[in-house]
């Protein structure tokens, strides 16, 4: 039984039938595909003379329908930008009913009562279902650094006549059904860029190899029968490889440059998933999440209202904050918003007096905007802006350059950054808990021994911009002149200023071999040993810091995964290297003095 046989006999079904071109109008299928169709299910049995259901037919059916549905809700939702703030995307209200509400709430009206929501992002949120509606929670605890492949995983043991759901679609109409006869992944009639897959004539999802092709991915599916059992068995097993960790679930279904189950179509106009804050503004222009103190913030700094700000386009997650691209007046801005925990580790007072000092340094653009109380922060976009690549000997020798002539210019503000103060401050914050590494108490003390070799090194002492890594390195063009900006000015204060240094080695994860590299291009291959070996210290001191960082941001949810194992072993391998170092010194110097 093909798929047009499917859903003719499921038609008949749900409502008698009458004649064929009645029939034909409600599945959308031509008179002459009906015909076709009507023939070969009495042929095979399923259908009577009369166009009745047989006992075979209707135990197929039964064998087939829906038991119940997974809907996959744990994501941050960063494309929703400055909305996913105050609510996961899930809980976003159109026209007055939550999004999740309304696929739970259709479900039920399709008679399936088995609902488990996976969860993770702002998982309190989600609490008030389990009462309201009785649905079950898994909670994917692995939701910041792993795509849904890992919440389907959580659930695969109900994946058997099965609708798996993304939590940020909006139905006009129900798509359930009580009864369903076959696997099927939702698509609609546009075009995406985004897409891997096309709808073809005979009703099958092919890759694409062109994304203009593709058509909208919808997510939302029905599995059953063998579809159901390959699924669930591929995605136990991609769960445990850690190559899929960025993977979406429906990557289970590809097999042979096609999904293995069959397209439905949808029209774009009544299935409609929302990723960004202007499709939510398009399908209810009256939500009340569309206000957002970031957008009133806009539009009073450039005399606008919220409805002209357009273009909103969230950027990549950085590691502190959330930043999203928005045009006024045909001009493109960016806007900062500070991320989980910020407030804990960021003085934005001292970031505005640091602002203020560099002013007219060309070191970068004055921002247009910076509030010294909750971090918000608004720069002009810079056209064709390109990041440092830590593997390119112009792009380092450019970039160590323009840090000679920063730190050339002595500035000077009232605050310090002190690494070993700011390591146990960031330690202070996991609030009693201990280390994720068993050794962390020896390397801390290793560590903290650096601060009497740093101390007896000679040293400059001036304003340092602390966060000099590969990607505050911004390349651009402006006038047909290339230029370079160093942004990112959240942790400067006054410090050595060979901590850059330090700073961008560990950020671009160098072995000891491209470290010494960088510091030749930084010195003109002028280094002396003492200095180098102070810019160990800096490396060791740094990574335990950015350590600790990313522990108390492991606190949050917020998982950095190689960055912050690396960032450890930084302060265990340039520990010993201090030590063989000084060790060699001493050496050197008993030999002088035989």
């Amino acid at each position: 039984m093909n798929t047009r046989e499917s859903d003719i006999l499921i038609n008949i079904l749900n409502k008698p039938f009458i004649n064929q071109r009645d029939l034909a109008e409600k599945t959308g299928y031509s008179l002459g595909v009906t015909n076709q169709a009507l023939r070969s299910l009495t042929d095979t049995g399923l259908i009577d003379s009369d166009y009745y259901l047989t006992a075979e037919a209707e135990e197929r059916i039964k064998k087939a329908s829906p038991r119940n549905a997974v809907i996959l809700a744990a994501g941050f939702g960063m494309r929703m930008v400055p909305i996913n703030l105050t609510a996961p995307k899930a809980m976003l209200e159109v026209h007055g009913e939550a999004l999740i509400e309304r696929l739970i709430r259709q479900l039920q009206e399709a008679g399936i009562r088995d609902i488990t929501v996976v969860v993770g992002f702002m998982k309190e949120s989600f609490e008030q279902l389990i009462d309201k509606y009785g649905v079950r929670l898994i909670v994917n605890r692995d939701y910041a650094h792993k795509n849904n492949l890992s919440s389907l995983a959580l659930a695969a043991d109900k994946i058997s006549n099965t609708y798996i759901i993304p939590a940020d679609v909006w139905c006009r109409q129900n798509p359930f059904s009580r009864h369903e006869l076959y696997s099927w992944y939702m698509v609609t009639d546009t075009k995406n860029a985004e897409s891997t897959v096309r709808l073809n004539r005979k009703m099958e999802l092919a890759e694409v190899t062109d994304r203009r092709d593709g058509n909208t991915m919808i997510g939302i599916s029905y599995l059953t029968g063998q579809e159901a059992k390959t699924v669930r068995e591929r995605i136990r097993l991609f769960s445990r490889n850690p190559a899929y960790d960025q993977e979406f679930w429906e990557s289970a279904l590809y097999e042979n440059g096609k999904m293995i189950v069959h397209g439905r179509l949808a029209h774009a106009a009544d299935v409609v998933e929302i990723n960004t804050y202007e499709q939510l503004r398009e399908l209810d222009g009256e939500s009340s999440y569309l206000k957002s103190d970031a957008l009133d913030v806009i539009a009073e700094v450039f005399h606008t209202s919220p409805e002209k700000i357009v273009n909103i386009e969230v950027l990549k997650k950085g590691m502190t904050n959330r930043s999203f691209l928005f045009t006024v007046d045909h001009r493109k801005y960016i806007m900062r918003i500070p991320g989980e925990g910020t407030n804990q580790l960021i003085n934005r007072e001292q970031e505005a007096a640091v602002f203020q000092t560099i002013s007219g340094c060309g070191l970068c653009d004055d921002p247009v905007y910076l509030n010294p109380e909750n971090g918000y922060k608004i720069t002009r976009f810079l056209d064709n802006v390109r990041v440092c690549d830590p593997e390119s000997e112009e792009d380092l020798k450019k970039c160590m350059k323009k840090l000679r002539e920063f730190h050339g210019m002595h500035l000077t503000v009232g605050h310090t950054f002190d690494i070993f103060e700011q390591i146990g401050f960031y330690e202070s914050l996991w609030q009693g808990q201990p280390s994720a590494y068993k050794d962390y108490r020896t390397t801390k003390a290793n560590v903290l021994a650096l601060k009497s070799v740093i101390d007896r090194q000679e040293k400059d002492w001036c304003l340092t911009h602390i966060d000099a890594v590969p990607d505050n390195f911004l390349f651009y063009t402006e006038n047909g002149e290339e230029k370079l900006q160093l942004t990112d000015w959240e942790y400067s204060g006054m410090q050595d200023p060979h901590v850059d240094i330090a700073m961008f080695c560990i950020y671009s994860l160098y072995d000891k071999e491209q470290t010494d590299h960088l510091i030749d291009l930084y010195f003109d291959g002028k280094c002396s040993r003492s200095t180098r070996m102070k810019i160990y210290c800096y490396v060791a001191a740094c990574g335990l810091l950015w350590s600790n960082w990313c522990e108390y941001k492991r606190t949050l949810g917020v998982e950095f995964g190689e960055y912050s194992l690396r960032q450890y072993r930084y302060a265990k391998d340039f520990c010993r290297l201090v030590r063989e170092e000084m060790t060699a010194v001493d050496t050197e110097a008993i030999k002088d003095n035989a």
